[in-house]
């Protein structure tokens, strides 16, 4: 009986590792997965890692930050036809970035998350999944759950919509 409290303080004990080793990368992928939405986020990478830890004896000498990947993916796109989470009006503009300033590159990227956010979910998937986690096309399909051709289609719909939307938000408003 003793062997297997020891077997789960040491399942326990290796979960928890890896949760403290990647729960930052986790947690940004998830923000971008939702949109941006910083607590949704949160809650959606605490739901997959409770998912997580009921198959972590079966997946974790193999892969669990790409089964927490898919498990990520598979909720963000469950949650996003499930509700309707609009538009958030501001108070006033955001000031584009200075050429000097030295928060630009945050900014840039604050303002590609914001467009990433206006994305349909799949595509918004597909990108994040194909360029910002650097993952094969067929990775992407198997999480997606569809053909490689579709994976690749609504990667390429997406970046294409991403240059027009952020084409766009360049343009000074006439």
């Amino acid at each position: 009986m003793e062997g297997v409290a020891l077997t789960g303080q040491a399942r326990a004990d290796a979960f928890d590792r890896f949760v403290a080793d990647r729960w930052s990368a986790l947690l940004h992928l998830a923000r971008l997965l939702t949109g941006g939405d910083r607590h949704r986020a949160e809650d959606l990478l605490q739901e997959s890692l409770v998912k997580l830890w009921f198959v972590w004896p079966k997946v974790a000498e193999q892969a669990p930050e790409a089964y927490v990947r898919t498990i990520l993916a598979r909720a963000a796109a469950r949650s996003a036809r499930r509700r309707w989470w609009g538009e958030h009006p501001v108070d006033r503009l955001p000031d584009p970035p200075g050429v000097d300033d030295e928060t630009a590159a945050v900014d840039e990227r604050t303002r590609l998350e914001a467009m990433l956010a206006l994305l349909p979910v799949r595509q918004r998937t597909a990108v994040v999944l194909r360029y910002y986690q650097d993952l094969p096309e067929q990775y992407v399909a198997e999480v997606l759950r569809c053909p490689v051709g579709t994976a690749r289609s609504l990667t390429a719909r997406g970046v294409a919509r991403l240059r027009k939307l952020l084409a766009e938000a360049v343009e000074p408003v006439v």
